[in-house]
């Protein structure tokens, strides 16, 4: 990665998050994150994917790093959402049984903050059968398994392992790859990673299947205009043992960026740009939020990624920052 690539890609995570903040208020949870019928996609989703994203920011920037202080404010900022986590306390009691809020409330304690009669209570309902039995797929469960470590959770008897079953896991026909199986890989990696905070990269027998296969997948995804996905697997690609110029089409993030929009928002997919899209956020913003902030939050997630390692560098040699002075 050559210095002006750096330089360009972490113009991308500043923008990005420049745009996250002037928009947080979208993030805020509503009179409808505690009601039986509330939609979870458009409240708890969007707080939690902001929790996780700032978090590994805030651990792979250094102190210093106007970046660490952004992220910073903007996770205080969804902590304070939760009523520094005591409505995980309430859904715990109004859906006991749901995983979200463990999910979600990992992404939070990944960065230190924590709710101890949270955690009790959730260490209870984990030990049953009904939390045992819930019926997901592979990739999800493999996700509620590293969200109940992350929160300290130890339940008698073991679960299947369920990487086997997941798409990636069982290393299939490269040719099958689409959508749905690339946001399935993606999130796979991101639970292995710790959503990139560890120092290792994923198992070697995926991180070679993935070497040899997410340059063409990515470069297919770019063609197609799918900027989401796109954006994840660029930071699946920051995690593999290899140099980033082995596993990343040379002109990838000049492709992202150039879709870019003047505020820092990029678009979910699509190949139309330009000022329509300023326009558009000014006559739909709820919808234009809706279609922008995960892409936005995972660019930015994808390009702290990539500047934390040095060029040519493998994964695991890159930045580490821990944490400091978060709550408990």
């Amino acid at each position: 990665m050559t210095a002006p690539g750096a330089r360009g890609i972490r113009r991308v995570a500043e923008d990005a998050l420049t745009w996250v903040t002037a928009h947080r208020a979208r993030f805020a949870l509503g009179e409808d994150a505690l009601t039986a019928d509330g939609r979870v996609d458009g409240t708890w989703k969007p707080l939690g994917e902001l929790a996780r994203v700032c978090a590994t920011v805030i651990h792979r920037t250094g102190p210093a790093d106007p970046l660490h202080a952004r992220a910073g404010a903007l996770l205080e900022f969804a902590w304070r959402q939760t009523r520094e986590g005591g409505m995980f306390s309430l859904l715990q009691r109004l859906e006991p049984f749901a995983t979200y809020p463990l999910e979600v409330y990992a992404a939070f304690a990944s960065a230190g903050f924590r709710h101890p009669a949270y955690e009790e209570a959730a260490a209870v309902v984990a030990r049953t059968r009904g939390w045992r039995l819930t019926e997901q797929d592979p990739t999800r469960r493999l996700g509620v398994l590293k969200a109940e470590e992350r929160c300290g959770i130890h339940r008698p008897g073991q679960d299947p392992a369920p990487l086997p079953r997941t798409w990636l896991g069982g290393l299939p026909e490269p040719w099958t790859f689409e959508r749905a199986a690339g946001y399935a890989l993606t999130h796979v990696v991101f639970h292995l990673t710790d959503w990139g905070r560890a120092d290792d990269g994923p198992p070697q027998g995926l991180a070679d299947y993935l070497a040899d296969w997410l340059p063409p997948w990515l470069d297919t995804c770019l063609d197609a205009g799918m900027w989401d996905l796109s954006s994840e697997l660029l930071a699946v690609a920051a995690t593999l043992p290899r140099p980033l110029d082995d596993v990343v089409p040379p002109d990838a993030w000049q492709r992202l960026g150039a879709v870019q929009d003047p505020s820092g928002a990029i678009r979910e997919e699509g190949h139309d740009a330009g000022d329509g899209e300023t326009r558009d956020e000014t006559r739909d913003p709820d919808r234009y939020f809706a279609t922008h902030y995960h892409s936005t939050l995972l660019a930015a997630f994808a390009a702290v990624l990539t500047t934390a390692r040095p060029a040519g560098a493998p994964s695991g040699t890159g930045t580490r920052h821990g944490r400091q002075g978060a709550p408990a």
